[in-house]
């Protein structure tokens, strides 16, 4: 039986015939709409109510088509699910029927069995060359990959956060076919596969939204990429809404990353968007949604949402592997070891303190909140590439010390995410690309480079000028994966290290998670400390973390067998790592 999955949407083409199609558009800014598809003459399009306009056309899969809102401008469809020629050439009719999957029946895996790997699709070879690594990956003990936003682009290297139509893949990674392949193979292993999407804005080129439908923007609100989206209305609800669905039900992801949350002023829409989920999926189907939010909100984590990305812990580690302290590394300088005794024994290090780079209070009290409501990471797409030269931890970090954050990272009761290269200690940089126009290239690599200005090493500005530009190709290649790494020594022993821990977490940690709650977690050195939790199972997890120079004593309380690292019962070594498990019944 051929199992196929489409998934209609309001706006956008929709095959209704092998030879025929309806168009529907929203566009309140235009008095007046014309389709034109490639070979046929130019269609009118009828005006309906609220804004809309809508055709049906005598065409099929492959058509290519464009909107004229204008007499002087036509553009791609904002719903486009296929862009063969980028964002300034015409939509493409796409029939989402067309692949058959081989794993229909898969209904992903529960929350708590979650590891997650960040991949960039461009820099791993495209959709085919994920989709060669991904046996690697399930057999290290790897259980999810979450693909970095794919909504078409201007060009053909970005990070995916300038998309400008969410809707279509980017068609510099391969066809819609090719990702499903991508989504249908990872199932086959075992694998869920998530999806980073970016609803807060669009990129700077390329978005026409304006120039027909100006109401899907407001003009009193701003976030740090332009003017902000208007969710107050419905049709620009309806609009990400559907994309989130189409995501889900079509390609059958996994689960949504959803970028930057709190750049959308309407926060209900978040809710309102995790209920239609929780309503539209299959019975029985694990779909999870994860946030972004520098707001720290533990009240949506409670709305429909599996967790958040816990950058609180990700910079409180930091701050303790490299004593950096500038930028929002500054937040976390005063006391990093009690910012991260907090986050493992609460989520957050931030749930209503000052925050000095904002100054006001920021987060809400997450003690609540079970620890897998928390994505911990040391590394990802930002920590990494948001840095002027794009160095990993490899490069910056006592190497003992990283070996024990990387332990706490895979052996906690927080959902573990790692980036790319990280499974084998990859010293290759993530730089920040784009292949943006010349003149806005310029304006990007002349703003990313002054960014830098208030950084101690780059107040020089001789020193600025060798931030790499994000425009040159040679950026993007020097960013893309080398798997010829990883036959160095050490290499080989960071993917030892990797499976012998993912190995344990699976055997003794994942099968506990569920209910399991913190039972305390403290300071005890300079830069140490000691957390355990009460796990699902009532068996208690004990972890304690040196990253300092100097031993530490253990505190009172802190036993059980060693599941791994250093066995003294009484003291931890500097740079390391002891993780302890008591049974339920045993002392």
């Amino acid at each position: 039986m051929r199992t196929t999955h489409a998934f209609t949407c309001m706006s956008g083409a929709t095959l209704i015939g092998p030879s025929r199609t309806r168009f529907r558009l929203w566009a309140p800014s235009c008095d007046t709409v014309g389709l034109e598809i490639e070979g046929l003459p130019p269609i009118p399009m009828d005006r309906h109510a609220d804004g809309w306009f809508g055709a049906v056309a005598p065409c099929g899969a492959g058509a290519r088509y464009r909107y004229r809102v204008r007499p002087d401008l036509a553009v791609p469809d904002p719903a486009s699910r296929a862009q063969p020629d980028d964002v300034f050439g015409p939509s493409m009719v796409v029939d989402p029927r067309s692949y058959v999957w081989a794993h229909a029946g898969w209904r992903g895996r529960p929350w708590e069995e979650t590891v997650i790997y960040e991949i960039h699709v461009g820099a791993a070879g495209g959709f085919r060359g994920v989709q060669d690594r991904l046996a690697g990956l399930a057999a290290m003990g790897i259980t999810a990959i979450e693909l970095m936003p794919l909504s078409e682009f201007p060009g053909g290297r970005n990070w995916g956060y300038d998309g400008v139509l969410p809707y279509a893949p980017e068609s510099a990674y391969g066809t819609p076919d090719e990702l499903k392949a991508l989504i249908d193979h990872a199932h086959g292993l075992g694998m869920m596969v998530f999806l980073d999407v970016v609803y807060n804005h669009f990129g700077p080129d390329g978005n026409f939204l304006a120039s027909y439908a100006a109401p899907f923007f407001r003009d009193d609100r701003v976030t740090p990429w332009g003017v902000a989206i208007d969710f107050r209305l419905p049709q620009v609800r309806t609009y990400f809404t559907e994309n989130a669905l189409y995501w889900l039900m079509e390609y059958r992801f996994d689960g949504l990353r959803l970028d930057a949350v709190h750049a959308i002023v309407e926060q209900d829409w978040l809710v309102d968007l995790a209920a239609r989920v929780r309503a539209e999926t299959e019975p029985g189907r694990h779909v999870h949604l994860v946030l972004e939010n520098e707001n720290n909100d533990a009240a949506l984590l409670g709305m429909g949402f599996a967790a958040q990305w816990n950058d609180d812990g990700h910079n409180a580690l930091h701050v303790l592997l490299t004593g950096e302290d500038e930028g929002y590394y500054r937040n976390f300088s005063q006391d990093p070891t009690a910012d991260l005794a907090r986050v493992l024994g609460q989520g957050f290090a931030f749930q209503g303190q000052m925050f000095p780079t904002l100054g006001r209070p920021r987060g809400t009290p997450s003690a609540g909140l079970p620890p897998s409501a928390f994505v911990l990471f040391l590394q990802n797409h930002d920590q990494i590439g948001n840095r002027a030269l794009g160095e990993r931890l490899t490069t910056l970090a006592d190497p003992q010390a990283l070996a024990a954050a990387y332990a706490l990272l895979l052996l906690s009761p927080q959902i573990p995410l790692m980036f790319m290269g990280e499974e084998w200690g990859s010293r290759r940089p993530f730089l920040f690309f784009t292949s943006h126009v010349p003149e806005l290239g310029r304006i990007v690599r002349d703003g990313r480079r002054r960014e830098f200005a208030a950084f101690a090493h780059f107040s020089d500005p001789a020193r600025r000028e060798t931030i790499p530009d994000p425009n040159d190709a040679a950026t993007f290649a020097a960013s893309a994966l080398d798997t010829a790494e990883v036959g160095a020594a050490e290499c080989q022993d960071g993917l030892a290290l990797t499976r012998t821990l993912l190995a344990l977490r699976f055997r003794h940690v994942v099968p506990r998670l569920r209910g399991a709650r913190s039972l305390d977690s403290v300071p005890i050195g300079p830069a140490a400390v000691a957390a355990r939790w009460v796990m699902g199972d009532e068996a208690v997890l004990a972890i304690a973390l040196n990253l300092g120079d100097a031993a530490v004593a253990l505190p009172p309380g802190f036993a059980g067998p060693l599941l791994f690292g250093s066995p003294d019962p009484h003291a931890l070594p500097p740079r390391s790592i002891s993780v302890r498990l008591t049974e339920a019944g045993h002392e």
